[in-house]
């Protein structure tokens, strides 16, 4: 067993099935890629516009994250490899969860200001904004 010290509040970790895992840490704003077979950090990318970054998802086939922070309030699409921010976008209050669905394309944000944001990925480098749904103020993902 061994401990990797991350440097900050890690959130909600994505793997990819091919050994990687990632993982937000919202006090550092970034994104944690860790190698699961050696326990080593590979790399550490910015998150920015996003702040305080505490929901994450991947798209495993074209190797996409999906990380929602809090302080500011955005969703960045990050390429899994190189760590670059391809698209950002402003999101409500509150965020709890992200998920993506490969069948769709379709990329969920949930935030505690009563809005879940859909995005449909159209191609690797490209998301388009599908709709904002309402729904009850303070709803998260565990159903409370």
């Amino acid at each position: 067993m061994k401990n990797i010290d991350l440097v900050g509040a890690v959130e909600f970790p994505a793997v990819d099935g091919k050994g990687m895992i990632y993982d937000n840490n919202e006090d550092k704003n970034d994104v944690v890629a860790i190698d699961s077979k050696t326990l080593e950090v590979k790399n550490r990318w910015p998150v920015a516009p996003e702040g305080q970054a505490v929901a994450l998802a991947m798209d495993t086939k074209n190797r996409r994250l999906f990380s929602a922070g809090r302080k500011p309030q955005f969703m960045v699409m990050m390429d899994a490899d190189k760590g670059n921010v391809i698209q950002s976008f402003p999101i409500t209050a509150g965020v709890d969860a992200v998920q993506f669905e490969p069948s769709t394309g379709m990329v969920f944000v949930s935030t505690r200001e009563g809005m879940i944001h859909i995005y449909h990925e159209d191609s690797p480098s490209k998301l388009s904004e599908v709709e904002t749904v309402k729904t009850e103020f303070g709803a998260k993902n565990d159903g409370t």
